[in-house]
């Protein structure tokens, strides 16, 4: 089924085959791609637009000598394929498996580590810096960039440094998958983006650029002439220009024999240069080019039927998205916003009902922020969805722009916590520690899909800056109340009281996800359970009433121990001068790689069992 892919085992093998051979290699990989993700899970529409694109450069170019990043990831699986890990994508995203992500300990193939967006043309840049430095004047370094990671703040510095350095050898591809092949991308267009390929056009330029350069009227008019020259073949060059960076295309990103003459004459050029490329997200498998979106990031799948939906209980994100609407319909104020993620966000719902309402500011947290900042300025309320693993790029936003000036910007922050198989980029791990010190901010982790409804509705009422954190997936399936109530701002409540008289009793202070995953093990060790509820204000009063009756106090949370929830009982206990013992269970201080959460909760010890074992051994002592 696979002739020509069992015999690829590195680039090296590639470069053997004809173009016809080569044709046959990007069926066989692009069929072997949909069935390996058909078991696995992952993001499929994205790789299967690039089989074509990651076989022309790993044919043309010299990796891993020459360095090759794939701008956030999700295009890499044909990389990985043939570049010697075609075996291994059995264990994709698998606990102990291969990374869904380029990850440079798994590959000497993967030269830079990438997950979140918009972050390859930065480090490629470095690396040709660093090759000028090194004397390694023949190192090509090439960045693949899709065009919705370009709309990144990022990306812009990247272009703006990168224009000043003639002298380096930096190829940006931009992969442009957000539209069908256009018909600038004919065969009038490929002749003319082969021909300015070419080094007598790029020598030809040079001259005549160093001719006219003393005449500055003459430079001006001869620059804006190849401008808008360009321009006739591709309206998009114009910007690139202007950032110095020498512009080819747009091009067939399925085309080979196109690709492949391309690249080999860019290969001569010296950069920076830009490569468009048009490829169409989930190519070759129609139900993933028709949805590509649904197709995006996946679980295992029927290939012959497709994705078919399935009735499950409410997800957290799902019960945002009800709320959101619920509220919007009460307050013509509310505006939602999110940074390319409407659908994992669970916004679909809102911007379909309230399209004026609605902002995708496109993969820009920092903007998001400080955009939902200056809308909570003039008196709206702005709703601001973000992944927790992205809203540390916001950061600074969210403490200058928003905190700061006390503004009611409400922050549900999904995936908070283990995310299991996107791995270490993905992960929420840091939300609570590095959010929990920022002053005006208060901070809730619902425990059930009720309190979290009861939670975002708190958070809009406050009238300043608040974070609603909450995980993946569904909860422990609490009915979710239709009529929205305020809690009580830094309280507590608890879900099961120790009846022992005599002996070690415990206290568990569990925070959001942590609490329902104890409440069996608070039966066993006849433990008292109090969910935490609020990160910030933390509940003192509760944390001085339980230490008073408990000689064991045990902190839960799915975020990193340092400076996370549990960090903020101590200093309550601290600040009352209270001494009990305290065992801190959460994320240890390393970065978790992939895999099912069950196993990467045992790894984590966060887990019942690991858990009882720890407060065996700390009753012990």
């Amino acid at each position: 089924m696979y002739d020509l892919l069992s015999k690829v085992n590195s680039p090296a093998d590639l470069k053997q085959l004809s173009m016809p051979e080569l044709k046959v290699l990007a069926k066989e990989l692009r069929s072997f791609i949909i069935d390996s993700v058909s078991k696995t899970g992952g993001h499929l529409s994205s790789s299967l637009g690039c089989v074509e694109l990651a076989i022309a450069i790993h044919y043309v170019f010299d990796t891993p000598d020459d360095k090759l990043i794939w701008d956030v990831g999700h295009q890499a699986y044909a990389h990985k394929i043939l570049t010697g890990r075609r075996e291994q994508m059995s264990t994709l995203r698998q606990y102990k498996g291969l990374s869904g992500f380029p990850k440079v300990t798994e590959s000497p193939y993967d030269a830079f580590g990438t997950g979140h967006s918009s972050t390859s043309i930065s480090a490629a840049l470095g690396m040709a810096v660093s090759a000028k430095e090194k004397g390694l004047t023949d190192r090509h370094h090439i960045a693949v960039i899709g065009d919705g990671a370009m709309t990144a703040g990022m990306v812009f510095e990247a272009m703006n440094c990168a224009g000043d350095m003639k002298d380096v050898r930096l190829l940006v591809i931009l992969n442009d998958n957000d539209c069908s092949i256009s018909p600038p991308v004919g065969a009038l267009s490929k002749h003319f983006s082969h021909l300015m390929s070419g080094h007598f056009y790029a020598q030809a330029r040079e001259i005549g650029k160093a001719l006219v350069r003393p005449i500055p009227k003459l430079y001006d008019l001869t620059r804006k002439a190849e401008e808008y020259s360009k321009g006739m073949v591709s309206p998009d060059s114009t910007l690139f220009e202007e950032f110095g960076l020498n512009y080819h295309g747009p091009i067939d990103g399925h085309d080979l024999e196109a690709l492949i003459p391309l690249l080999k004459n860019m290969k001569e050029l010296p950069g920076p240069l830009v490569l468009h490329v048009v490829t169409e997200k989930g190519h070759g498998y129609e139900p993933a080019e028709h949805n590509p979106t649904q197709y995006h990031g996946i679980s295992p799948f029927d290939v012959k039927v497709g994705i078919q939906k399935t009735a499950h209980a409410k997800t957290y994100t799902e019960v945002f998205s009800d709320w959101l609407c619920d509220i919007a319909e009460i307050d013509e104020k509310v505006i939602g916003i999110t940074p390319a993620m409407e659908s994992g966000s669970g916004l679909t719902d809102f911007a379909t009902k309230y399209p004026k309402r609605f902002f995708d500011v496109a993969i820009a947290e920092q903007h998001a922020a400080t955009f939902a900042a200056g809308l909570a300025v003039d008196d709206m309320k702005p709703v601001c969805a973000i992944y927790s693993t992205f809203s540390q790029r916001a950061f600074d936003q969210i403490v200058h722009d928003v905190a700061l000036q006390n503004l009611p910007v409400l922050f549900p922050l999904d995936r908070g916590g283990i995310v299991g198989a996107d791995g270490a980029t993905h992960h929420g791990a840091f939300d609570l520690s590095f959010l929990r010190c920022i002053p005006n901010l208060t901070i809730m982790a619902p425990s059930d899909e009720n309190e979290a409804r009861q939670m975002f509705y708190t958070g809009y009422k406050l009238n300043r800056p608040a974070v609603v954190r909450y995980p993946r997936g569904k909860g422990p399936g609490i009915t979710v109340e239709k009529e929205m109530k305020e809690l009580p701002i830094g309280k507590s409540r608890t879900l099961r009281s120790s009846t022992a008289e005599t002996g070690k009793r415990i206290a568990f202070l569990a925070f959001g996800s942590m609490v329902y995953q104890l409440l069996p093990l608070a039966e066993e060790l006849d433990a008292t359970l109090i969910d935490m509820r609020f990160v910030k204000p933390i509940d003192e009063e509760a944390i001085a009433q339980a230490a008073k009756t408990h000689d064991l106090l045990v902190t839960a949370e799915e975020n990193v121990i340092q400076g996370g929830a549990g960090s903020a009982c101590l200093e309550a206990m601290s600040k009352l001068g209270i001494c009990r013992p305290v065992l801190q269970i959460g994320i240890p201080d390393e970065f978790i790689e992939q895999g099912d959460n069950a196993s990467l909760f045992r790894e984590c010890g966060l887990d019942n069992e690991s858990i009882k074992e720890k407060i065996k051994a700390r009753l012990s002592e």
